[in-house]
């Protein structure tokens, strides 16, 4: 089937999100990539993927031929220098290409704020390479979408919420946590994406798109710490300026301080919708900020639950000499030891593990811990296992819960214990030539400042048991 719809972005966030849907959708997607290869392991089979840059005119030529709706994703903000001008220049060659190619409509996302504000670079740049398209793109459409900050899991303005939320107890905030924004949930924003395809129109569209609720950032932190079950002081000051704003969140999130620096500056500016033709045109009716962050919440649980540790700590990086790898807000710590038998031995082995037969490195330890744990309140180390060798999903194995009993390849353990935080141990197992391997992950959700302290203390610790169970492990396997 010649693909139909051209995906650039497929990569980044939204892109990445957007694929699947329209996958799922029985879709001909083709993505453009300027480095292939490493989007070939996320794409479904049947999804082309072509190599091009929309900073080179006369790479797009091959990627547009039979396109007929292309989706324009795609910004410079990471790079150095004059990130405007480099958007600029894509969105003209994607443009002209997508002219010359016949293609009959462009997507874009861009960004709320009005036209006549003195805006930000970043803001500006979002609304030029709009007017870029429209201007360069003859008689094809182009549909422009304009968005504020989109609550998701792995979203850089979500990230930058949670990480300020997460690990301040008390902020000082600047002016900007005083302007309002109208947030949309990532499910709703797809949403939109999607059903521009199909949009009824003549010509060239500009919507506004938004949630349900008009806030400010104050006020969307506030939310988040609600459902956290956190308790933050924010102190307001007028003179935090964006220089400085970017600096600090350098510190304290995961939004690098380039990127961040752009995102600042832009938050100075109201992000509300004030054209409502978005909700006449199209049945979607976005959920409020409320709703999206628990959804965003309970995605990246699924998520984290879906993906394999191999994966998370890949697209994460190399794992750090000390304090694990961080995949979003989860710190986790993987190893892996490969034996010379089945994977079915490997893992009757790792079903072994807890009540009457221990855990094989530091028994004591782990006594030592199921004590505190019931001097807190917890459920300690009594409760054991209710078989010695048969384990199923549900079921009590000491301080942990078993959640994922799926022999012979995974087993994963939500603990109950008491924690400033969420804490699973997974063991996954893979055929390795004439034997198996084995990776054990722990994976700890941190709440706070005490969630962060708690695992950096304990970590050295951590590093000897469970390498420690983990050889033990190995030993146990019986043929």
């Amino acid at each position: 089937m010649t693909p139909r719809i051209l995906l650039t972005g497929a990569s980044g966030y939204v892109g990445g999100r957007l694929l699947p849907l329209l996958q799922q959708r029985g879709l001909a997607v083709r993505c453009l990539a300027r480095q292939p290869e490493f989007l070939k392991p996320r794409v479904a089979a049947g999804t082309e993927i072509i190599a091009a840059d929309v900073l080179d005119r006369t790479s797009l030529d091959t990627a547009m031929n039979g396109i007929r709706t292309a989706y324009f994703l795609v910004h410079s903000m990471g790079s150095e220098g004059r990130f405007d001008e480099l958007d600029r220049q894509g969105a003209a060659n994607f443009a002209a290409a997508a002219r010359a190619a016949g293609i009959a409509r462009i997507i874009y996302l861009g960004g709320l704020g009005e036209d006549d504000a003195e805006l930000s670079t970043h803001l500006r740049s979002r609304h030029e390479v709009g007017e870029v398209l429209r201007r360069d793109a003859g008689d094809t459409e182009v549909v422009e979408f304009r968005a504020s900050i989109v609550i998701g899991s792995g979203s850089a303005s979500f990230e930058m919420i949670r990480g300020l939320v997460e690990r301040l107890p008390v902020m000082v905030t600047p002016r900007w946590v005083s302007v309002l924004a109208q947030p949309i949930a990532i499910e709703d924003l797809l949403a939109y994406l999607v059903a521009g395809r199909e949009l009824p129109m003549t010509g060239h569209r500009l919507l506004e798109i938004g949630g349900r609720d008009v806030m400010s950032y104050r006020d969307i932190m506030h939310e988040y710490a609600r459902q956290r079950g956190l308790r933050r002081i924010m102190i307001p000051v007028p003179v935090l300026t964006p220089h400085l704003s970017s600096l600090w969140l350098g510190l304290v999130t995961p939004v690098y301080a380039r990127v961040g620096r752009r995102l600042i500056d832009s938050l100075r500016h109201p992000t509300v919708v004030r054209d409502q033709a978005a909700l006449e045109l199209f049945t979607i009716r976005p959920r409020g900020v409320a709703d999206a962050i628990t959804q965003a919440l309970h995605n990246e649980d699924r998520e984290s639950a879906q993906t394999s540790r191999t994966s998370a700590i890949s697209a994460a990086g190399s794992a750090k000499s000390w304090g694990g790898t961080r995949f979003r807000n989860r710190l986790i710590d993987s190893r892996t030891l490969r034996v010379a038998a089945s994977t079915a031995a490997a893992f009757r082995a790792i079903a072994r593990l807890g009540g009457q037969n221990g855990w094989h490195y530091g028994n004591w330890l782990w006594r030592v811990r199921g004590w505190l744990d019931l001097l807190a309140g917890g459920p300690g180390m009594r409760r054991g296992r209710r078989h010695a060798e048969d384990l199923v999903a549900g079921d009590a194995l000491d301080f942990w819960r078993v959640e994922v009993c799926d022999p012979p390849m995974r087993l994963r353990l939500a603990a109950e214990m008491k924690l400033p935080g969420r804490a699973w141990l997974e063991f996954e197992v893979t055929a390795d030539g004439d034997g198996s391997l084995i990776r054990q992950t722990a994976i700890f959700d941190p709440v706070g400042l005490l969630g962060l302290a708690y695992w950096y203390s304990l970590f050295p610790l951590h590093q000897f048991v469970f390498a420690g169970m983990l050889k033990g492990i190995g030993r146990s396997i019986k043929p």
